[in-house]
């Protein structure tokens, strides 16, 4: 679409139906808006009413997908596309799109979380996702990622980003993204063979609680997780789990969302606390045999570290390539998946990390053997300002500070002091 063909406004369909003309249509708007139009001239293109009911119809259908999602790819010549990180990144997602084609009837997409954040096109990024989810519902998987969460918007440029789109309306499209995140399943098993998740791992919070003495109903048990040692947890778990949080709690009973969306694998054995992030795991490739065997999987695939967070952890391979093999056992593999290329979009040094976006293709029959395809970063990126301060903030999620004031306990509603475990 050139400078002169500007796109029509988006109208919201009367039968409230969308069309793969409907999602082309907005991806295309978008593509153009964020070349051609500051952003607060956004709601132009996006009325409020249109954002209002692409986020509510997309919203009532996650809240209704269990916390891991199963996927059957069906008929028998169908494949999977497995996509990491995008951060906002929304010309590196739109290429990968038409790269390894569109969703369809044999075509699945499966997406590891964190679509905003960083990147400046957040708000289409998770928006044109939404557009795919609600035209393609049992195609399109969307997962949770650590950012889609009210406090790592405040901080990494989501938030700002919406309120300088939609001014006097931004609270409102703010809270309505925020409810929807809620909504977003944590993980997901691909034919049986494939585990999925943003971060990864879980622990088991199984309590056994001893019998309360009679007469003594209202006394309190407290029950410290850490207190015992740590061990993987089970699906029957994850399904239990509370996803509905804006924030995953660190402490409390409630500790798998935040294991999923934050730990880390590690190259020594074990399951340890992740001290570096503050919320989360580490776990060994140890912990990747046991939960692969025990599962009958043969493959783990989780996203969340970027080249910024690779570069600091010892005895893992560097995000170059968008892709790393990091653990490799009897049982399988484990793999860390990451497609926003030249990421972050913003970035304080003078060399910037240059690196390459992937996505993974499973195939019939198996589905277990991933075909990696890396991309680089589309150039020139539309000329636009961060929504962040990214050269003071923190680079790759370590060590957050989730006491700050306006930060709440998922669990109690109210502000509490930061473990870090």
């Amino acid at each position: 679409m050139s400078d002169a063909e500007i796109p029509e406004a988006v109208t919201w369909p009367t039968n409230g139906s969308l069309t793969l003309e409907w999602v082309d249509h907005l991806m295309t708007a978008f593509e153009w808006c964020s070349g051609n139009l500051p952003p607060t001239d956004f709601p132009s293109l996006m009325p409020v009413p249109v954002f209002d009911s692409l986020v509510l119809t997309a919203s009532k259908i996650l809240h209704k997908e269990a916390n891991c999602v199963r996927i059957d790819p069906s008929p028998l010549d169908s494949t999977v596309v497995v996509v990491g990180d995008v951060h906002g990144q929304l010309h590196d997602l739109i290429f990968l799109l038409r790269d390894s084609g569109f969703p369809s009837q044999n075509r699945f997409y499966v997406f590891n979380g964190d679509y905003v954040d960083r990147g400046a096109w957040g708000l289409e990024t998770f928006l044109l996702l939404l557009a795919w989810k609600v035209f393609m519902p049992d195609r399109v998987f969307l997962l949770r990622g650590n950012h889609e969460s009210k406090y790592c918007t405040s901080v990494y440029g989501f938030e700002k980003e919406v309120m300088t789109k939609y001014g006097d309306k931004g609270k409102h499209v703010y809270r309505k993204c925020l409810g929807c995140f809620e909504g977003l399943p944590l993980a997901s098993i691909i034919a049986e063979r494939v585990y999925t998740a943003h971060g990864g791992l879980f622990r088991s919070v199984a309590v056994n609680l001893p019998k309360r003495s009679k007469g003594k109903k209202n006394r309190r048990i407290s029950f410290n997780p850490e207190m015992k040692s740590l061990s993987l947890g089970s699906l029957e778990e994850l399904s239990k789990a509370r996803r509905s949080v804006l924030d995953p709690p660190w402490e409390g009973l409630n500790l798998i969302p935040g294991d999923v969306l934050w730990s880390d694998p590690s190259m020594s054995p074990g399951l340890s606390p992740n001290k570096e992030r503050g919320i989360g795991l580490l776990w060994g490739p140890d912990c990747t045999e046991d939960f692969l065997k025990k599962l009958h999987l043969k493959l783990i695939i989780r996203s969340h570290e970027g080249p910024d967070a690779r570069e600091k952890r010892p005895g893992l391979g560097g995000m170059k390539e968008g892709y790393t093999i990091d653990h490799v056992v009897e049982s399988g593999k484990l793999i860390t998946l990451f497609s926003a290329p030249d990421y972050p979009q913003f970035q304080a040094t003078e060399e910037r990390y240059q690196n390459k976006g992937a996505y993974i293709v499973l195939e019939p029959p198996d589905f277990d053997n991933p075909v990696f395809h890396t991309f680089e970063a589309i150039t020139p990126r539309p000329k636009v300002n961060p929504y962040y301060d990214y050269e003071d903030v923190i680079d790759s999620d370590e060590e957050l500070d989730f006491s700050r004031n306006d930060v709440h306990s998922a669990d109690e509603g109210q502000s509490v002091p930061v473990f870090h475990i």
